[in-house]
């Protein structure tokens, strides 16, 4: 394995962790990096480079990150964001990986692509309902801003940074392990 096919690996990872957070945000910095040379994509997937993508995303970007601001409106969105989150972790992990077997890419793809977006959307689709039944959605902003600005930095770290990025999704993957177990109801064995 090559260091370029490492490096692809932790761009998907960090992308696809990003994709937890906001589905578009990350797509959007992949079809930039793509459109300036920055990072060379799968044959199959050289289409998030163009122009129209650049475009498509960027618009979809900046509707998801102010559709989250409304109250109430956020938690219909999560509903629907969980199951796409999966599947755009999914597709940005395939569309970095380079120079591995298809077998390997799409098990990468899925696992550590869909797994890690699923698992980090689902985690903040349940803070954001527990803020909602908690503060009657007056804390979802600021929810809201901190997943947005963790998106957007795990994005650019994946792109100019893939092992630092892989690094802040393991420490992402931590806390929301350690807020998961402090949370859970204790069962009396």
């Amino acid at each position: 394995m090559t260091t370029d096919t490492v490096l692809s690996i932790f761009l998907g990872i960090g992308l696809a962790a990003s994709v937890g957070f906001r589905v578009f945000l990350p797509l959007f910095a992949l079809s930039l990096a793509s459109y300036f040379g920055v990072w060379e994509l799968n044959d199959n997937w050289q289409w998030i480079g163009s122009i129209v993508a650049v475009l498509t995303l960027g618009v979809a970007t900046l509707l998801e990150i102010f559709a989250y601001f409304i109250p109430w409106f956020d938690n219909l969105l999560d509903s629907i964001a969980v199951p796409l989150a999966a599947i755009a972790g999914t597709a940005v992990m395939v569309s970095t990986v380079a120079d591995l077997d298809p077998v390997i890419t799409w098990s990468l793809a899925i696992i550590a692509g869909g797994g890690t977006a699923t698992a980090i959307k689902g985690a903040g689709a349940t803070g954001r309902l527990a803020s909602t039944a908690t503060t009657g959605g007056l804390a979802n902003p600021v929810i809201t801003t901190v997943e947005t600005g963790t998106a957007a930095v795990v994005s650019i770290a994946s792109i100019f940074a893939p092992i630092l990025a892989a690094v802040l999704v393991i420490i992402i993957l931590v806390i929301i392990f350690r807020i998961y177990r402090k949370l859970r109801p204790k069962t009396n064995t």
